[in-house]
Order: C-alpha cells, then structure tokens, then sequence
C-alpha cells in the first residue's frame, strides 16, 4: 500500500498558493498532453476565479514515487479563519508559501500560528523570486523571527526552504539558479513531511468539512485517524454535545487527482475521504465505532465580531429582478448556511422578515450576500455592527492589529487617519522610501476606513487586519461622514436634473436609472441629508432661442462595491441587493416620517 503524506498550503492573500497547486498537477502529469487545461483549477466557484481568492478549503491528490500526498488548499483571508482552523486538523505538515518581495505578512501569522499550536512541520517556500527588487534571503530570516515569535519548538524552526517561481514553473534549493521543474519541491515534502502511520483500535474519524450534491445531499469530509473505515458498515456518530446517533456510511471516496473515486476497500486511518449516507450530522462530529464508540474532542472556532441585518426586499422596486424575495425563503437559505460555514450564525429577531447574522468580518459577509444574489435572492441589510461583551462587568469591543505599507511621503496621512479613529501605533519601520506601519485599532474602525485610506494615499496603500482580542470600549469614534442626497420621487433620473443639482454633491445615479422616494441618489457637500427631485423633467416651450438649450457635462456617478457601500451606509440605511442591482436607501422612505423620527430623538 502506497504510503500517504497529509500537507496543508498556507499563505497570505496572493502569495500564489493555487498557481502553485497548478503547477504541482503538471508535473505529476495529471493530464494528458493534449488535454486543454484551465488556470488556477482549484478556485472552482464564480466569485473565487473573479476575486483572485480562495474562500472554500480544497482537496486534491497526486501521486509521486509511489507516495499519494493529499493536498489542503486553505484560504489566506482571515475572515475565513473558521475554513482554516478545521483543515489543519488533517495534514501532517504546512506548505507555507511566501512572497519573496513583501514577506510574511499578517494573514500569514494568523494561519501559522495555527498550524504552530498543532505541532504541524512546516516547509517555506520562497515564490515569486524572479519579481523586481524582491529580496529572498531577508523574507526567508523574517519567516524565521516570525516562528520564532510564535513559540515555535526546535524541531519546527528547523524548516527547509525551497526558492523559486510557480508562475515561471519551477523550484530549488537556490533562487539564483533557476531549476527545470517542480521535482526539488516534491523531494522535499517526502523527505521532510512525515508520513501517516496506522492507528490500531476502534474507528474515529472528525468531519472538518461538507461537501454537497443535488443527487446524494450532504457529504461529510475528514481524516481517518484511528481505525479504517468499512464503506457500507454502520456507525455510531457521536456529535459534539456526546449524544451518539447510529447510522451506516453507505458509500466512501477518496480524493484522487481533481476528483473523487468510488473505494469499496476500507479506507486506513491517515487516509482523507468522504463518506455519503450518513444522515443529521455536522463539522466537528466524529464518526465512530458502532459498538465502542469514542469522540474526538470537538473543534473550537473563533467568535465571530460582527453582526450585520439581513431583512427581506420591502423596496418599491421589490420582486423585479430576483426569484426568492419572501422572508421564508430568505430564512431556509440563511439556516443552509450556517451548515457548512461554522465562523457563521444567524438569530431571528422580533420581526419576521429581518434576521440578524454573525461573521468574522466584511468579506466574509458580502461574500455570503454575494453568492446569494447570484442565486436570485433579493435582500437589504443594515449597517455592520462590531460585536460587544461584557468581560468581568466591563464592556469590551473587538481591537483588531493593523500594518500598512505606504510611501514613506504619506505615512503621516495614514497615520492621522488610523489615530482619528482611537487607533495606537505599535510600530514604524522604514526600508527604501516605503513605511511598515503597525497599529491596534477598534475593529468600529475599520469600517470605512480602506476607502479613505486609498483615496489619501492616491492608492497606494497595502492594508491587512487581525483580531488581536477584546479590550476596554475606547468611546466614540469622531467619524463624521457627508449627509445623503435623498430622491423625492419615483421616476426615471434626468440628466437635465443632475446638472442643475451637481453643486449639491456627487451623485450615485446616472441619468436615465429608475430611482423611488427615499432612495439615496448622491452624497451632500454638507452633514446634513437633503431630499431633492432628480426626476423633473424640463418644461419645453415652443420658443427658441440660441444659447438657451447649453450642453450638459455631468461627472460620472460614484459606484460602490459590495464591501465599499457595507463600509459607508449608516444606521438609518440599508442596502437593497438584487441579483442586476445595488441600491443604497433610507430604512423610512417618507420624508415626513424622517422628519417625524428626528424629532421625536432630540425631544
């Protein structure tokens, strides 16, 4: 029997993780020559392939010097640190990738440190060696401080180091002389990733992942680790809380190549598969010996630090565009959810058609909202909140470690922006006119931030977050942000309209797109919102007169991304999202019920 090595790859957002998984299929001539190959193979899902990020854990397998090495994808955001933390639980070692021009970065840390505290072997591969200015030796003795900060034992901070390009296809013992292939890599993870040894004893196998198939229904996913697994035989399964349900794990597979195939032999423990049939479980339950059942010791996830609602499309404009639009629907796809995302949790509120959703941070909730639209969902949600607890009778708020990398000219600017917000500067450091700043900022304050951020460093700024933990509330923020330009009518936008209001503000609409009352159609030059009717047409005479018909020169209308209008919307807003549209509204589309309310609060 072939032997079996368990290895995760971890790295920062873009430090080329699934190019390299990419090149690791070629070199195993997964495919045939003439077989017509996509890239980045591993980001399967729409939103994936259009973001450049990975955001669900992948499985693959190759084989190599009759060794089958199963290799975890993981994702770099920490947002999705819940996919992290439940994947790591299978490998045997960590692939950690990074980049040789910016170094290991925070998401970096976050997932190390993971892997660090489950005794995993790490293997540092320095890519991207043949960009401009990288400087390969200095982020391999950084990778070095940062293990060592990290309490990692000796036996992990003696690490090998691999040096080359996945996009140039190749790796080596040294970044000045390029190699022909990706063998030195291979060589490396069987030498120094150890390999998965047989448990005797009864079966124990964690689930740490689901999969899904419109045929079967939900597939559990995880590492034998005790035992082997009889496809076919009964089981107990024994959730988190110790309950034990019977069930039979009716059909298992195994990972092979891109794939998965059908195995009727019993799978060893240290083996990864997925097991169909068996039915109510969840991640974290371990599937177990019928007779002596014994769990394994539950997953502990992070808490989520932001709560976002999520209400049902009550808009003038509601079931144009989506196919689900009842609270009923909106409800059975958020629960569906909570399934497979573990970071995520949903609670029902006192009204029926709004819910309120728990995740680790923006991304990770646009990320949900996004899938949904694309699945015909229409939606509106309400500003994000950072989670509050009471710890030993004081109220605490999420403080998140901040680094930005600027141009040294505008480190004051970020500087001011971050300490505006209550943020403390932990660190400066200066290399070649670029500033390496650090900070420890209240998660409230990074809402909004990266756009104020990029807009005063003309783009340049690199910015990356993680929880450092609860601390002490710091009060208010002093943010102040520009009242709202507010539709009084439903109509059509007219571009003659706009341009007698552009002194107003900028504008979110462009001439010819329906808007209704209590839409927000623009950003005020002032504090305070302003209702204006966008939708009055010119009243033609039958008198011309040269100079009196002057041309229109309208500045372009302000689009937002998903994440961008989460960050800008206030308390007394909500964003409308439909599978083909994206508007930002007031939550009282009635001036005078506005008016009513502003009252009734300064009373």
């Amino acid at each position: 029997m072939a032997e079996i090595r368990n290895i995760a790859i971890i790295a920062h957002v873009d430090h080329g993780k699934t190019t390299l998984v990419d090149r690791i299929l070629h070199q195993v001539k997964l495919f045939r020559d003439n077989q017509e190959v996509q890239e980045l193979l591993l980001d399967n899902n729409d939103l994936e392939r259009e973001r450049g990020i990975t955001i669900l854990s992948k499985n693959v397998s190759v084989r190599y010097k009759d060794t089958k090495i199963n290799i975890i994808d993981t994702p770099g955001h920490s947002d999705f640190g819940g996919e992290v933390e439940r994947v790591l639980n299978m490998a045997n070692g960590v692939l950690l990738i990074v980049d040789a021009f910016e170094g290991p970065m925070p998401q970096t840390r976050f997932v190390l440190q993971k892997a660090i505290e489950l005794g995993l072997k790490p293997i540092v591969v320095v890519n991207k060696v043949d960009k401009e200015n990288c400087t390969p030796d200095i982020a391999q003795e950084k990778v070095f401080d940062l293990m060592f900060s990290l309490d990692a034992t000796e036996e992990q901070l003696d690490f090998p180091t691999v040096y080359g390009s996945a996009k140039a296809g190749w790796m080596g013992p040294d970044w000045q002389t390029p190699t022909e292939d990706f063998i030195y890599l291979l060589d490396t993870i069987l030498e120094h990733i150890p390999a998965t040894t047989h448990k005797e004893g009864t079966l124990q196998m964690r689930i740490t992942s689901l999969d899904y198939s419109s045929y079967t229904g939900r597939i559990a996913v995880g590492k034998v680790s005790r035992g082997q697994l009889i496809p076919g035989a009964p089981v107990s399964l024994v959730k988190r809380d110790g309950t034990i349900v019977k069930s039979v794990a009716k059909e298992c597979y195994l990972f092979e190549g891109l794939g998965k195939e059908k195995t009727k032999e019993p799978v060893p423990s240290g083996e990864i598969c997925a097991v169909l049939g068996l039915e109510g479980f969840d991640i974290g339950d371990t599937i177990a010996d019928i007779e002596n059942p014994e769990g394994l010791k539950a997953i502990q996830i992070d808490e989520p630090t932001m709560s976002m609602m999520f209400v049902a499309n009550n808009s003038p404009f509601f079931g144009k565009d989506g196919k689900f639009v009842t609270s009923r629907q909106l409800r059975d796809r958020l629960y569906k959810e909570t399934e497979k995302n573990l970071a995520l949790r949903v609670e029902e509120t006192n009204s029926a058609d709004s819910f309120l959703v728990y995740g680790r941070g923006i991304l990770h909730l646009s990320i949900l909202v996004e899938t949904m639209r694309r699945e015909g969902y229409e939606i509106q949600l309400g500003q994000p909140k950072v989670i509050i607890k009471e710890i030993d009778g004081v109220k605490c708020e999420p403080v998140e470690a901040l680094t930005v990398q600027v141009p040294e000219v505008f480190s004051g600017k970020v500087i001011e922006l971050v300490t505006a917000r209550k943020g403390e500067i932990a660190n400066i450091e200066v290399t070649d006119d670029r500033s390496h700043l650090e900070f420890f900022i209240p998660a409230r304050g990074l809402i909004g931030l990266r756009n104020q951020m990029l807009t005063a460093t003309e783009g340049e700024a690199i910015m990356a977050h993680r929880l450092k933990g609860y601390e002490p509330w710091k009060g208010e923020l002093g943010i102040k942000r520009n009242g709202a330009l507010i539709s009084l009518e439903t109509g059509t936008a007219i571009a003659y309209s706009i341009d007698k209001m552009q002194d107003r503000g900028r504008f979110f609409v462009d001439p010819g797109e329906d808007v209704y009352m209590g839409q927000v159609v623009g950003e005020n030059t002032r504090l305070d919102d302003l209702t204006l009717n966008i939708v009055k047409t010119k009243k033609l005479t039958n008198m011309r007169a040269s100079g009196s018909d002057e041309k229109t020169s309208i500045a372009p209308a302000i689009k937002f991304s998903l994440e961008e209008a989460m960050e800008y919307i206030r308390n007394d807003e909500y964003i409308e999202v439909t599978p083909n549209h994206m508007r930002i509204r007031k939550i009282l589309l009635n001036e005078h019920d506005r008016k009513r309310v502003a009252k009734s609060v300064t009373e």
